[in-house]
């Protein structure tokens, strides 16, 4: 009997007979609060109806037409609904279908554009698991090891993990943004910096947002020193943070923007933006890909981009997210194993230690788990594993947030003891 690689570990048993909105339906029975959204990609609730209608649509029209052979409509609407809410100046798109394949994108596009070989990655970050996306990606060592050599030319520079370093923040961006210039000094220099890659909130390196003064300090070395900022929104994009980019609680604008995950609701697609100048330094025949832009996923985006205007999702992030970290700082005050409550918006965290304040991801897996009995599903991140964050749909109520609090309070007893 052929099964499913045994690496790929389920982070629970449930088995979906269908979803809707922010509940799953299981096999079993019984009815589960999603706070996972796929890892933030089903940004509208599962199987929203005007997305749903969007893809059938489509799929009764035109499936698949590879975009550099001949164009369809749906990616053409999308890119014009892009440019709605993408950052001034950046005008000109590649689509690609995950992730990772979009970061390649970015840092092949940053590398012909400036004629230099590095790219400056922060500790933390989470880019990938292809080659070059892993050589970026520092959330934890399972995304890295086993397969060297990776790509070279990747520096690491320190990111301002404030709750780490046991400092305000003001400190640790103070000494994150020294270092950098440290590094600058001693093993990237200017001439061989290509660019920066940053996430706005680290994802699986333990749902941390970045400061805004940090981003800023970026922005201004990227300027000084002709030095491509790369903004990666592939988690924390399309309304995530309570707007609807990330990087835009600070003043700072990249020069490519990555998105991916929320953008179509579940169907696989991202993309690349970059000002028309900047892309039109990529050599010819550098960007492609067969399933680029499918027609399916393009009309799913469409809709999706409708339903967060119409619906008022980013304002939703917003109020519910506050609403959410509200109620995890009132369980942190209930259990002195939470060390640190943080996010933004609907992407917050529980970070867990121990009474000596180290990493502790033995709770952190015990509550994840004993959130499934209180049918509730929550997924953990964090270089050592002892975060778990929640992640609901942008469509989520009131009454859903207080819900999922009390079973994550149900399951916290549970999984500390009392």
């Amino acid at each position: 009997m052929t099964t499913l690689s045994p690496i790929l570990k389920q982070a629970t048993p449930v088995v979906v007979d269908h979803a809707e909105g922010s509940w799953i339906f299981g096999t079993d029975g019984r009815r589960y609060l999603d706070f996972t959204t796929g890892i933030g990609v089903t940004s509208t609730g599962h199987c929203h109806p005007k997305v749903v209608e969007a893809a059938r649509a489509q799929a009764g029209s035109i499936i698949h037409a590879q975009y550099t052979t001949v164009l369809h409509r749906p990616l053409l609407e999308l890119t014009d609904k892009l440019g709605e809410v993408l950052p001034r100046g950046l005008d000109s798109v590649f689509y690609a279908t995950s992730g990772s394949e979009a970061v390649e994108a970015s840092i092949r596009l940053a590398r012909m554009a400036t004629g230099r070989p590095n790219i400056i990655a922060f500790h933390g970050g989470f880019h990938g698991r292809t080659v070059a996306a892993a050589s970026l990606t520092s959330a934890g060592t399972k995304f890295r090891s086993g397969f060297a050599p990776l790509m070279a030319g990747v520096h690491l520079a320190p990111f301002p993990y404030a709750y780490r370093y046991g400092w305000d923040v003001d400190t640790a961006v103070d000494f994150a943004l020294r270092e950098l210039d440290y590094l600058l000094q001693t093993v990237s220099s200017v001439p061989d910096t290509a660019a920066f890659i940053i996430e706005p909130v680290l994802g699986d390196g333990g749902y941390l947002p970045t400061p805004p003064r940090f981003l800023d300090g970026l922005r201004e070395r990227a300027d000084r020193h002709g030095i491509v900022l790369i903004i990666d929104e592939v988690q924390a994009g399309v309304g995530r943070t309570g707007k609807f980019w990330g990087h835009e609680y600070s003043t700072a604008t990249p020069d490519i923007i990555i998105t991916a995950k929320g953008l179509a609701s579940g169907f696989p697609i991202s993309a690349i933006a970059a000002s028309s100048e900047l892309m039109s330094k990529a050599w010819p025949g550098s960007q492609g890909g067969t399933y680029g832009g499918n027609a399916v996923a393009a009309a799913a985006a469409v809709a999706t981009l409708d339903v967060v205007r119409e619906e008022g999702l980013v304002e939703n992030a917003r109020v519910r997210g506050d609403q959410l970290g509200a109620a995890l700082q009132e369980l942190q005050a209930q259990h002195p194993q939470i060390g640190d409550v943080r996010g933004l918006g609907l992407m917050q965290a529980l970070e867990f230690t121990t009474a000596e304040g180290e990493p502790d991801p033995a709770a952190a897996v015990a509550v994840q788990q004993a959130a499934v009995d209180q049918d509730l599903l929550l997924l953990t991140c964090g270089g050592y594993g002892n975060v778990v964050r929640v992640v609901p749909a942008l469509i989520v109520r009131a009454d859903e947030i207080a819900d999922g609090v009390q079973r994550l309070a149900a399951a916290l007893k549970v999984g500390l003891g009392g």
